[in-house]
């Protein structure tokens, strides 16, 4: 199974379960997630979701092989858009437990959840620029939000990863913890599931109204679509398989 799904008194914890791919987000996962997700919502006795990986790791990007080939004319009407928009949607409090890699779109579903937990093992990126792309799922508009202009600009241009440390400093993650990332999520679901969920629901729907409606979402996956034709994605991606430096040309 690609995403196991554990059951507790009043939440659920779903943990990505492809660990020779370091939980790489294909399709076929996503479409699980968003799956689980819905029963979530749809069950009045489930109120919190802890988001976790297999074997050590968060998800380390999308799922490359995925997109090598896909063009722009195909990014625009990929299945994933749906996916990401169905879990932005989904209505009650999800917690990204997140130890070793979150990068690319690992790290950007961690940022969808409404609070984020890190590891001393996590580290965070969006290094999608090394592969001739840019974050597709909203992770720059959001990191933005969470540690502003410059240091946003660091990590999306540079393709910087960082320390969990590093990420707490800047707001990017709720908690910081000193064993792994699991167990004080474990933990704190528990708490919020024995508060009102009605009012979890509400809280979180009003802190994310303003929220989303400052972010320029349309503006990158549009861009991201648009990268997926040239040249040097494909150059960046054969780099990343030959595991040499990219010769960019701007084409």
């Amino acid at each position: 199974m690609e995403l196991v799904i554990d059951h507790m008194p009043g939440w659920v914890r779903l943990t990505l379960n492809r660990p020779a791919q370091k939980n790489a987000l294909n399709t076929a996962l996503l479409a699980a997630l968003v799956d689980a997700l819905a029963a979530c919502a749809a069950d009045p006795a489930l109120r919190v979701v802890v988001l976790t990986g297999a074997d050590g790791n968060f998800a380390a990007g999308a799922d490359i092989t995925e997109i090598e080939t896909k063009t722009a004319a195909e990014g625009a009407i990929d299945p994933r858009k749906a996916y990401w928009a169905a879990i932005r949607a989904f209505p009650k409090p999800m917690i990204a437990a997140v130890d070793g890699f979150a990068l690319g779109g690992g790290f950007e579903l961690a940022l969808m959840a409404d609070l984020m937990v890190l590891g001393p093992t996590a580290r965070v990126g969006l290094p999608e620029t090394s592969l001739g792309l840019i974050p597709g799922a909203g992770g720059g508009q959001r990191l933005m939000a969470l540690a502003g202009r410059a240091r946003a600009m660091r990590m999306v241009l540079s393709g910087e990863v960082i320390d969990a440390a590093t990420a707490f400093d800047w707001g990017i993650a709720s908690y910081l913890a000193d064993g792994p990332a699991l167990e004080m999520a474990d933990v704190l679901a528990g708490r919020l599931a024995g508060r009102a969920p009605l009012a979890l629901m509400a809280a979180k729907a009003t802190l994310l109204a303003g929220e989303e409606k400052s972010l320029a979402l349309d503006v990158e996956r549009k861009a991201f679509e648009r990268l997926l034709d040239t040249d040097d994605k494909a150059e960046g991606i054969n780099a990343f398989r030959d595991r040499r430096k990219p010769e960019f040309r701007g084409k």
